[in-house]
């Protein structure tokens, strides 16, 4: 998920990967953009070749796509792969929970009360009308729903959870609205889920709130 703390062990490169992934998820570099690579060596303070380098790198998160000598483009929205990401989303999370209810132990439960009491702060500001919150709860929320999954003992699985969720994220930064109570309650249903141990309760709950997030993206027009 977008990362907001820098890690002092990480190269330059990383950290230019870190932000150019995230102005793709976030939307700033939007779906289509041309990637000139004068300019982002200028934007992002890197050489050109550890810029091609990283702009490869995403490619293999197809959040890049590569146009042979004419340079890179961030990824094409499209709402085939807005279904995928969610099929894959639902497929990957469902069995990471799975795994995780069997194993957690106490301290996973005070991850995810911490998270969800982190994550309905900001929600009870959006539903007031904060929008500047809408940062905040981009990250609470993949804290919350990564602190769930926390205990299924796969660095694999959790790698490749955040990839696709991150990659689904962006259809949701690209409609630019908050999903409102629905999704509050989505969430306050699956912290009570979790903390029982529920597995066939929170991943009907986790196929629900995927589904419908899918349903108000593509209800928000931005997707072709």
């Amino acid at each position: 998920m977008l990362k907001q703390i820098h890690d002092p062990a990480e190269t330059v490169s990383d950290v230019v990967f870190r932000q150019i992934r995230e102005d793709i998820i976030s939307g700033t570099l939007p779906p289509g953009a041309k990637i000139k690579l004068e300019q982002a060596k200028e934007r992002y303070s890197i050489g050109i070749s550890s810029l091609r380098e990283i702009l490869s790198r995403l490619t293999t998160e197809n959040l890049v796509v590569a146009e042979g000598q004419r340079g890179f483009e961030v990824s094409p929205a499209s709402r085939r792969e807005l279904l995928e990401l969610a099929d894959l989303r639902i497929v990957l999370e469902t069995h990471a929970i799975g795994l995780a209810f069997a194993a957690g132990n106490l301290e996973w439960e005070g991850r995810i009360v911490a998270a969800h009491h982190r994550l309905a702060a900001a929600e009870r500001k959006l539903l007031a009308g904060d929008v500047s919150r809408t940062v905040d709860w981009v990250r609470y929320d993949w804290e919350f729903h990564q602190a769930i999954v926390s205990a299924c003992n796969s660095a694999t699985l959790m790698a490749t959870l955040s990839s696709v969720f991150d990659r689904f994220l962006r259809y949701h930064m690209l409609a630019e609205s908050f999903r409102g109570k629905p999704v509050v309650d989505d969430h306050r249903l699956l912290f009570e889920l979790s903390i029982q141990r529920d597995v066939a309760g929170a991943t009907d709950v986790v196929r629900r709130h995927v589904q419908s997030g899918v349903e108000h993206v593509l209800k928000s027009g931005r997707i072709a």
